[in-house]
């Protein structure tokens, strides 16, 4: 049965509008983003089988258009909606644009929402003024599940453009290990460089997954004190992320 061939308290628009949406079901509130089902199946059948194609909500979550549309019935724009969906909550839940970032843990918090519960590996610059409040955030990279290039002159260029005096940097591992790579050390490397070339002060660079974070070493002393979570964790992933 079509979904609009339901009886009015029957349909997931109108219970949404009626009851809020915690009175429905994951599936209905899927259902209301695909906003059409495919032959022979209806909106929050096909909501259902995109669930059950992902694993759950979080597999969901991390999962690309590609991946998406790898069901029957869900095509370009479908898939579309559902990841702009997940990315807008991502935003929401961003620290607030103005935060103060004055140690690695204030960065962390500032880029976390933005980096975890991905499937690929995303780079992230925080640009600060003088006072250490976060003027912008800015997604300078997209990448594969296991590398995303960080291109120094382009960072560079968002923080001078923005009007920046500091900048940190920051990039997740889907994989869960907190081990930087060799090119990881390198373009912090690169950056500390060019961020004293042009007289900006360079903050931190940080490897964060979806349980903790930590710094990628540059120097025996860090720009700003760090915190309890930036023990170096555990795991064996040797790849390129920065």
């Amino acid at each position: 049965m079509r979904v609009k061939d339901m009886p009015a308290g029957d349909q997931p628009r109108e219970r949404l509008l009626a009851g809020g949406a915690t009175a429905l079901a994951d599936r209905e509130l899927l259902a209301l983003l695909i906003g059409s089902g495919s032959r022979g199946t209806n909106a929050v059948e096909l909501a259902s089988h995109l669930i059950a194609h992902c694993g759950d909500l979080h597999g969901l979550a991390r999962s690309d258009a590609h991946r998406l549309m790898r069901v029957p019935g869900i095509g370009p724009a479908k898939a579309a909606r559902v990841i702009a969906a997940f990315h807008l909550v991502r935003q929401a839940q961003s620290e607030p644009e103005r935060r103060r970032v004055t140690c690695s843990g204030d960065l962390a918090a500032v880029v976390a929402p933005l980096l975890r519960g991905l499937g690929h590996e995303r780079v992230v610059a925080v640009v600060c003024d003088p006072s250490g409040a976060v003027t912008r955030t800015a997604i300078v990279s997209e990448g594969g599940s296991d590398h995303a290039p960080a291109p120094v002159r382009e960072i560079m260029s968002v923080v001078l453009s923005s009007g920046g005096s500091s900048f940190g940097l920051a990039h997740n591992h889907p994989s869960g290990s907190l081990d930087p790579s060799p090119a990881d050390l390198a373009v912090t490397d690169r950056l500390r460089d060019a961020a004293e070339t042009v007289g900006l002060r360079f903050l931190d660079h940080l490897i964060v997954t979806d349980t903790t974070w930590r710094r990628v070493p540059y120097d025996p002393s860090p720009a700003f004190p760090a915190s309890s979570a930036d023990d170096p964790g555990s795991g064996s992933r040797r790849t390129r992320g920065g």
